[in-house]
């Protein structure tokens, strides 16, 4: 297992050897000499002079972990030292990014230019480059290579020392958050109190999340992507799913848990989601089947969904067989987590493979490969009530199977998704999202 207890400066070297050793041999079977990342820039609002937030691109920041930098390039040649291209414009309207100073740094050659044409000028000539980003490249560079990017996609799928210790410290944070929220959760506060709590907790804004956070009370956890925050409580608060991660250094967290303001039937589902998440978390190792876990989070679902009396008259194998679950659990197992919270390279088993298909009826399905040690994956198994996909099943033949009256006590819950971040070692895993919270349990007993 790769040492994490190093700080990340102190890892940084060996992760950019180690992943400029995999872009050198990925350029040399692509026949090229070098590679441009761009940053990315901030888009304007149709007919206005505002932006929307603006996200560096996360192969930039798989090389440089600078979040402040719209047009600023990295340059790497195959047999050359990488040169990082800082874009800090003369400007008054807006705070300039700052050249970053962090020990990283001096990994690279540097430069620092004002404006997006010097840092293009900057890029050598005469040269077969490829361009990773947008929007369309310099003339002459080659954009976004299939194959490269298939290959550097496989690169990241494998965390480093570096990348796992940040990705440790974005779980931490993340849990901070969680904490804080569901102490909010039983002061019974609003759905925007609660994210503001889970902000100021995990030392975040909203620009710095990973993804934009789910805080659902009621019903409102039977969406899948909630987006709302309402800023009044409702009149009888019954179960929160709060589904919301932290960021450090470009890599996030992505944790969901699912709370009852009391006992009864919610309560002795989250129970049973909580054991199911755990037996689940239990089965990642090297060589595990994705789709054959993702299966028997299915065979789970329908088995507390048996012993909660929701479903009757209908074996275990025959409520998976026929997508009766489906109608309960509509989302994939998890998926691969990193610089992206849908995390690159899912699908395809080797660089030049064609992509594994997801299962049939199963096309929420991010991740059809089986894992490999150095992945980072969520495990996120679930149970909702989401009225259109009932209202389908109560009108099939299948609908005989339910007990609608128990199902019409539990929609008011919405649903329970439990979801922690694993990292798959040589001899089985590491639940990071277990590990941070029984940290932070520790702090607060001390």
């Amino acid at each position: 297992m790769k040492n994490t207890n190093e700080s990340p400066d102190s890892l940084f070297a060996n992760h950019l050897a180690d992943i400029g050793k995999r872009i050198d041999l990925a350029l040399e079977h692509a026949q090229l000499d070098g590679l441009v990342i761009h940053a990315g820039h901030p888009y304007a609002v149709f007919q206005d002079d505002q932006h929307f937030g603006y996200r560096p691109n996360p192969w930039f920041s798989w090389l440089a972990p600078v979040r402040d930098a719209p047009d600023s390039l990295v340059i790497w040649r195959r047999g050359h030292r990488p040169r990082l291209v800082m874009v800090i414009p003369d400007d008054f309207w807006h705070l300039p990014p700052v050249a970053p100073s962090d020990p990283w740094v001096n990994q690279f050659e540097r430069d620092i230019v004002s404006s997006r044409e010097q840092s293009l000028a900057l890029i050598p000539s005469g040269l077969r480059l490829a361009w990773f980003g947008e929007p369309s490249p310099p003339e002459g560079l080659l954009p976004n290579p299939e194959g490269l990017l298939h290959e550097l996609q496989e690169a990241r799928c494998r965390k480093s020392a570096y990348e796992i210790a940040c990705q440790t410290e974005a779980t931490i944070r993340g849990v901070a958050g969680h904490r804080a929220a569901l102490r909010a959760f039983e002061a019974r506060q609003a759905e925007y109190a609660i994210h503001m709590a889970f902000l100021a907790a995990s030392g975040m804004t909203d620009d710095e999340l990973p993804y934009s956070s789910i805080v659902a009370l009621n019903e409102h956890a039977a969406t899948m992507h909630y987006q709302r925050r309402d800023r009044a409580s409702p009149p009888a608060i019954r179960s929160m799913l709060i589904d919301a991660g932290a960021g450090f250094r470009g890599y996030g967290s992505d944790i969901t848990r699912t709370y009852a303001a009391a006992g009864g039937a919610f309560a002795t589902l989250i129970d049973a989601m909580e054991s199911l998440q755990q037996q689940l978390c239990r089965e990642v190792r090297p060589g595990a089947s994705w789709p054959a876990l993702h299966f028997k989070a299915h065979h789970g679902v329908a088995l507390l969904l048996r012993e909660s009396g929701v479903l009757r008259g209908i074996d275990v194998e025959a409520a998976v067989s026929t997508g009766l679950t489906g109608h309960f659990l509509p989302h994939g197992l998890g998926h691969l987590l990193g610089l992206q919270v849908h995390d690159v390279g899912g699908f395809r088993p080797t660089p030049g493979a064609d992509p594994l298909p997801t299962p049939p009826g199963h096309p929420a399905l991010r991740l059809t490969r089986e894992l490999a040690q150095d992945f980072v994956v969520t495990v996120e198994p679930g149970v909702y009530f989401i009225p259109s996909l009932l209202a389908k099943l109560q009108s099939g033949a299948l609908a005989r199977h339910v007990d609608w009256s128990l199902v019409d006590e539990l929609r008011p819950c919405g649903g329970i998704r439990i979801e922690d971040n694993v990292l798959v070692t040589a001899g089985g895993h590491r639940n990071l999202t277990r590990e941070a919270f029984a940290r932070e349990a520790g702090a607060a007993a001390a």
